[in-house]
């Protein structure tokens, strides 16, 4: 028995072309910009989401798990699981928060630092690479545009989403 796409869904494809779709390539380019960061970055023994949650304690150390969670924009229990397995990992560690018994203060350590260097260097690589051919004032171009987008769409200034600010490029 053959299948037979309904008529909406065929004007559809030919009215929308998913390869000029602006969300749809920004997405594409990020899952592979993503994918070439895990490739580049497996030798470290780090998840992506371990190397997000460490460049963010970079800059905010002393946060509390729920800061945290939000800036990650991750649910806290997913967020606690994370941080039990970098724990573990001797990556970060927990220290109570002296002005709320129930609360932890977030901290890395010293085994982790030199993994934050290699991340850096790695994310330029991967930088490098996605921009070859781009000029250096097209470069700064396409980050003033997608900081705008960035912006647009946010509920909250870039400071209360928790933007890695110093974070060198």
């Amino acid at each position: 028995m053959a299948y037979h796409k309904p008529a909406y869904y065929i004007r559809a494809m030919s009215e929308f072309d998913f390869n000029r779709s602006f969300g749809f390539v920004l997405h594409e380019t990020a899952r592979h910009l993503n994918k070439r960061f895990d490739q580049r970055a497996k030798h470290l023994g780090l998840t992506r989401a371990q190397c997000q949650l460490l460049a963010y304690l970079v800059y905010h150390e002393g946060i509390n798990q729920t800061g945290l969670a939000d800036i990650l924009e991750i649910e806290p229990i997913s967020l606690a699981r994370l941080i039990d397995r970098m724990e573990q990992a001797g990556w970060v560690e927990r220290r109570p928060d002296p002005t709320d018994r129930r609360a932890w203060k977030l901290y890395i350590t010293e085994k982790a630092k030199p993994l934050f260097s290699q991340m850096i260097e790695i994310g330029r690589e991967t930088r490098e690479e996605a921009l070859a051919g781009i000029a250096p004032e097209e470069r700064d171009r396409i980050m003033e545009l997608l900081l705008q987008v960035r912006r647009n769409l946010s509920d909250r200034s870039i400071e209360e989403k928790g933007s890695i600010v110093g974070a060198a490029e």
